[in-house]
């Protein structure tokens, strides 16, 4: 079920159940300002950790490895921070929230779509503290406003995708030990992918992995608008980065979206 084979009233009301459940996540934010302020700043550490202690080394200087990473990093973010969906989603059904609010009149779907949206506003922010990093550090984007824009959209389509596996992935673990060892993936996934190295470096068969992940498509478009520069590759999803970046997300969405709200309302029953 998708918002635009609603009705009008049953989408108005399903976006206003969903804008209250995302208050709920956000005053729970509030409340936990320690877990919040790590949550937003660890990628900055990772920009540190990257830039400033391996940047020699993998690009020759750490000014121009800044200039490679930031959009990397940006993209990365956008996986990161997925798990903290999945703990939120596994606590809520472990500590019988998710029965509750299923119990309530809200409309059906409204309590995900709120905890994607919240995550949403998360992201943005995210996005906002790593840029301001970036440009102290040096970072600048060259192409124009409207192309860093765009690039800062693809940044949120691909957390937009994400968010939905993670939801999925948070109601199918049952327990927020599973997830614990589910979030073991992400640095894999985030590693295996031109993030943080170009993949003309690797093994031919490794680069062409790298390439196909779909952290890759966004990291590289998001590059080139940045910069304007086209940086190719040895598939076809680095070399039409732009609409991998904007298919792959897409496909998540279509995917992994209906299985969530059909996994949450089948729960317990």
């Amino acid at each position: 079920m998708t918002t635009s084979t609603l009705s009008g009233p049953v989408r108005t009301r399903l976006w206003r159940d969903a804008a209250i459940i995302t208050g709920r996540t956000m005053r729970h934010w509030r409340a936990r300002p320690g877990v919040f302020a790590i949550q937003l700043l660890f990628p900055v550490l990772v920009i540190l950790m990257m830039g400033g202690l391996l940047g020699g080394a993998i690009a020759g200087s750490a000014g121009d490895y800044i200039l490679f990473v930031i959009p990397g990093v940006l993209a990365f973010t956008m996986l990161f921070g997925v798990e903290t969906t999945m703990i939120a989603v596994t606590t809520d059904a472990a500590k019988t929230v998710t029965d509750r609010f299923r119990s309530l009149p809200i409309a059906p779907g409204a309590v995900l779509l709120g905890r994607v949206m919240a995550d949403m506003l998360t992201s943005a922010l995210e996005i906002a503290i790593i840029t301001v990093a970036g440009l102290a550090l040096g970072w600048r984007w060259e192409n124009g406003l409207f192309a860093a824009l765009l690039a800062y959209g693809l940044l949120l389509w691909l957390r937009f995708g994400l968010l939905w596996v993670g939801v999925w992935a948070g109601l199918k673990a049952g327990s927020p030990e599973a997830v614990s060892a589910a979030q073991l993936l992400a640095w894999p996934i985030g590693f295996l992918s031109t993030v943080f190295v170009d993949p003309a470096t690797m093994p031919r068969w490794l680069g062409v992995a790298a390439e196909w992940n779909p952290l890759s498509a966004t990291a590289t478009a998001v590059r080139e608008l940045f910069t304007g520069a086209y940086a190719g590759g040895q598939t076809w999803a680095a070399q039409h980065a732009l609409a991998t970046a904007m298919i792959a997300p897409l496909l998540l969405t279509l995917i992994f979206a209906p299985l969530a709200i059909r996994t949450f309302q089948g729960l317990n029953r």
